[in-house]
């Protein structure tokens, strides 16, 4: 069947896009764009076979996933809810930890509002408002579905043990002391180090984090400490004491890399923890590293909010591109309604 292209072409754009760079969210797209269209296709050579049990085979795994998706929503709902209490609880009640119960509320609200239906409070004009309404809410729950895909894609990158650098990046230090989060960045770094050791030249651990306000000494220093403690050989490090921010992580850290190899022929990866590889992965070419990251595992009472937390500061980082759709969306409905009340 022609039908049968369209996936395979989707799918051979998303590999080629994959393979050329994974910090992509566009490649999130792709691979969901291949997917439903290979799900499109499955359904519709099933009813082309003519064959009852090829339907049974492909339409009942289908039938049962929409069955799922409602019970899944309701589920999840109550599952962050939860996860809320826990978060607050071990890691204390801060607005950054509330970022569970926030979405846990707003499945609760999208649940509740076909059933309210607000719009038949409201005159006929107003339907194009509530249209763009939804229109945005489905934008955004598409970019969500697309960021998801390109973070879970992203975790199966695998750095060959080649590298002249590891880029360790920081979180901030606790008692001027390494905590579980960071300790678990450099220690995935280390892990990394002894393997090439094993079978190639080892690389050189670059610590990057600057000092906060808050510390009596940069965060860099206390992760070489820390590293060294664990038996990495001092010469084997290097210190990045000024960055701040991601961004700066990177774009410093580059320029140290640069200036230990001035002609620029070099291999870096990054280390960070699993929720946080995707993001910094893009700042990463922000700053002009061709570099891939690999990340620790983190607690995973810690791991929703954190990722929510993530998507936020992605949709933020694209904040214009944003603003312009649901803005003309908004702003097209605006015009609509008022042609709507002029024309009454």
């Amino acid at each position: 069947m022609f039908f049968g292209i369209i996936p395979l072409i989707l799918f051979i754009i998303f590999l080629i896009s994959y393979l050329k760079d994974p910090r992509k969210i566009i490649n999130g797209f792709l691979f969901n764009a291949f997917f439903c269209s290979f799900l499109l296709f499955c359904a519709i050579a099933s009813f082309a076979s003519g064959s009852n049990t090829l339907h049974f085979i492909v339409m009942l795994p289908m039938l049962a996933l929409l069955f799922m998706i409602p019970f899944g929503i309701v589920a999840l709902m109550f599952g962050l809810f939860l996860n809320a209490r826990i978060l607050m609880r071990r890691e204390g009640r801060r607005f950054t930890n509330s970022l569970t119960l926030i979405a846990a509320l707003g499945i609760l609200f999208c649940i509740l509002i076909p059933i309210i239906n607000p719009a038949s409070l409201f005159s006929e004009h107003f339907q194009f408002i509530f249209a763009a309404i939804s229109l945005v809410t489905m934008y955004f729950f598409i970019h969500l579905s697309n960021f998801l895909s390109a973070y879970f894609l992203y975790q199966f990158n695998r750095p060959r043990r080649n590298q002249d650098f590891i880029i360790v990046l920081g979180s901030g230090l606790i008692n001027d002391k390494v905590p579980p989060l960071l300790a678990s960045r450099i220690n995935k770094a280390i892990d990394f180090y002894w393997k090439q050791a094993a079978v190639n030249t080892p690389p050189t651990i670059i610590f990057s984090g600057g000092q906060g306000p808050d510390e009596g000494l940069p965060e860099a220093e206390a992760m070489q400490n820390y590293a060294v403690e664990k038996g990495i050989p001092l010469e084997h490090t290097v210190q990045e004491n000024r960055s701040v921010n991601t961004y700066q992580n990177m774009s410093f850290s580059k320029e140290i890399m640069d200036s230990l190899k001035p002609e620029g022929k070099y291999k870096s990866i990054f280390t960070t923890n699993n929720f946080h590889l995707f993001r910094a992965g893009i700042y990463a070419r922000q700053a002009g590293l061709n570099s891939q990251g690999i990340g620790s595992k983190t607690a995973f009472y810690y791991w929703p909010n954190a990722m929510i937390r993530e998507y936020v500061a992605i949709v933020v980082m694209g904040r214009k591109r944003h603003m312009k759709i649901c803005g003309t969306i908004l702003g097209f409905a605006l015009f609509l309604t008022v042609v709507s009340f002029i024309l009454s």
